[in-house]
């Protein structure tokens, strides 16, 4: 499932990431599409911080793209 986030700057990446997380079950997959920089480091540290597994993390011409796995709620 893709959550484009594309032109939102800090603190909205995180926070609609939290949002649509909520929304998944244990075991389903999000795929998150963001400009800002500062996700590179507050998208996994977050990730951190809820049990939710990052997968595998992208970049490609200013675009960020982090392949996350629901942790148990």
């Amino acid at each position: 499932m893709p959550l484009d986030l594309r032109g939102l700057n800090c603190p909205l990446p995180v926070l609609r990431t939290r949002k649509m997380l909520r929304r998944l079950a244990h075991g389903d997959r999000l795929t998150v599409l963001c400009t800002d920089p500062l996700a590179v480091i507050d998208i996994p540290h977050f990730l951190h911080e809820t049990g939710d597994t990052l997968e595998r993390q992208e970049a490609e011409n200013g675009l960020f793209i982090f392949h996350i796995k629901r942790g148990k709620a």
